[in-house]
């Protein structure tokens, strides 16, 4: 029997390792990319038979969505990051600002999909990521989301291991640390 699109996205979000590859030499940290992260998930798709794209969309105002997308045959499944590009970032021209807010947004939509979790990532000092405000996404219930932060609490996540990828209401917060404890 087939697998379910959210059955493979689970499996790959427990299988998927991204290291900190990268170095910022000014900040003195590590980090990962969004090319990273695509470069991880290469061999779990082809192993799940899943694509991963990322798009991204100008939506105004200094805006930009970028969207992490999981297809197979049937479905799809989608999250989102929006981020906002500082116009008035000395030292660079706009294409750059625009392109540090695209890598972020991409980082950050994948991660989201993923359930990337960057526990203890100095990438926060980084004056550059305290420009760009990043807005995760609201955990809804009965969705897939839901579902997968469901079973990572199963697993031993915590409750602001899920803050780091959703933004929670009390309602469902309170919910999640409900069904930990039973």
């Amino acid at each position: 029997m087939e697998k379910t699109l959210i059955q493979k996205l689970t499996e790959i979000q427990n299988e998927l390792k991204v290291k900190k590859s990268r170095y910022n030499s000014f900040g003195k940290y590590n980090f990962r990319s969004a090319e990273d992260i695509l470069e991880a998930i290469k061999p779990l798709a082809l192993k799940h038979n899943v694509s991963v794209t990322t798009t991204e969309k100008y939506l105004g105002d200094g805006v930009i969505r970028s969207r992490a997308i999981i297809q197979d045959k049937l479905n799809h499944l989608k999250s989102d990051a929006i981020v906002a590009v500082d116009e008035n970032q000395k030292g660079m021209q706009r294409p750059q600002k625009f392109g540090t807010a695209s890598s972020y947004g991409k980082k950050y939509a994948l991660g989201n999909l993923f359930l990337i979790d960057d526990t203890q990532d100095s990438d926060a000092i980084n004056k550059i990521e305290k420009e760009i405000k990043v807005k995760l996404p609201k955990l809804l219930i009965n969705t897939p989301q839901y579902k997968n932060a469901l079973e990572g609490m199963q697993k031993g996540k915590t409750i602001n291991d899920i803050k780091k990828v959703y933004t929670l209401t009390k309602e469902i917060e309170k919910q999640l640390l409900n069904f930990k404890i039973n």
